[in-house]
């Protein structure tokens, strides 16, 4: 199977891209999707997280209160280390698999982490969705809720935008209107077809 690495920095609207990939018979495998599945109540990694950090991180009904645990993580570089210790090996484990048995041309692994973590050694094409980082935290802000500090502590955690540029092997432009993104992300599509049957006919 030929895979597709599809990342950017937080606010970029890499989903959104995905989203019309998506629309075009692609198999997306969201690595954030999986993340939220692995800390599901009854999953091993949820008990583990409450037993290191408290039980308070619980809600009502048993599931993980996400912002907390995040506010945690990224004010303490400790605790961020020991949590994704935790997880990535579990995330990483379930990626391979959705990968290995998705049924289109190609597949796509949405990412934010791409490129910070080893799942970037599970792609053989990567495209970075890029915006000026101005725009990411105004899009963010809007979106989320969050205060620009903690937007811009988010994308601290993430790799600077130029060095996610640099390794990217296509790159869509998001600065403009959702139209513009559409467009540039189906002639990309096109071009990757190409890439994956190439791929294939050797």
């Amino acid at each position: 199977m030929f895979v597709i690495g599809l990342t950017g920095g937080i606010g970029s609207g890499k989903s959104a891209a995905a989203h019309i990939l998506e629309s075009q018979g692609i198999v997306c495998v969201d690595a954030d999707i999986i993340a939220r599945e692995v800390v599901e109540p009854g999953e091993p990694a949820l008990e583990r997280i409450a037993d290191h950090f408290g039980a308070e991180l619980l809600q009502a009904d048993g599931s993980l209160d996400r912002a907390r645990l995040r506010q945690i993580v990224f004010a303490d570089p400790e605790a961020r280390s020991w949590l994704e210790g935790l997880l990535h090996p579990l995330i990483r484990e379930r990626i391979i698999h959705r990968l290995h048995t998705a049924k289109s041309e190609y597949a796509l692994l949405v990412s934010p982490l791409l490129l910070e973590t080893d799942q970037h050694s599970l792609v053989d094409h990567i495209v970075v969705v890029d915006v000026p980082e101005e725009t990411q935290i105004a899009r963010t802000a809007s979106r989320d809720g969050n205060s620009r500090e903690q937007v811009e502590r988010i994308m601290a955690a993430q790799m600077s935008r130029e060095d996610r540029v640099a390794k990217a092997d296509s790159i869509i432009d998001n600065s403009g209107t959702p139209e513009a993104l559409t467009e540039a992300t189906l002639k990309l599509h096109q071009a990757l077809l190409s890439l994956a049957r190439n791929r294939s006919n050797r």
